[in-house]
């Protein structure tokens, strides 16, 4: 993806430092980011496997899941809702990436698991993108992954204790 695509909100507020506050600033910068690295992935997930972010979001949280997981504990992962993740997991088992069975305690429950398939197919995917991510990140020293994760736990931590201030 190139630069020079489009001037991002960040960059427009760089133009006049004076007219904005540090903290706007940071959440544009950190706004910026986010959104060309996801791009960039959603970009390398549809041109290497055909597949959607959402689609390779719900498999690494099933990953992970090796019993497999309740579809409401799944939209809650993925910060969905119960009919998003009911849609992609109909076209999943469809295409036989995924099972899905009632659970034993509660016949309301649906739990779903990767199949052998959707395993393969994921770890595929999985290695793809960390070496994706990687790249994403090579300007960077290790020195300097380590000081970013540092500070944005303390912006996570900070943004909590905010948000949990409003609650």
């Amino acid at each position: 993806m190139e630069e020079t695509a489009f001037v991002d909100a960040e960059t427009k507020v760089a133009d006049s430092p004076g007219d904005h506050k540090d903290e706007l600033r940071l959440w544009l910068r950190l706004l910026t980011c986010t959104t060309m690295i996801e791009q960039e992935i959603r970009a390398q997930l549809r041109e290497r496997f055909e597949i959607t972010l959402p689609r390779f979001d719900l498999m690494a949280q099933l990953d992970r899941a090796a019993n497999g997981m309740a579809l409401g504990e799944l939209s809650r992962r993925m910060m969905v809702t119960n009919g998003n993740v009911t849609g992609l997991v109909e076209r999943l088992a469809a295409e036989g990436v995924l099972s899905r069975r009632r659970a034993h305690d509660d016949r309301r429950t649906h739990v779903v698991r990767l199949t052998e398939k959707g395993r393969r197919q994921f770890r595929r995917m999985a290695a793809a993108h960390e070496a994706w991510i990687a790249e994403l990140f090579a300007g960077l020293s290790s020195n300097d992954v380590d000081q970013l994760l540092k500070l944005l736990a303390k912006a996570k931590a900070s943004t909590r204790r905010a948000a949990g201030k409003r609650a």
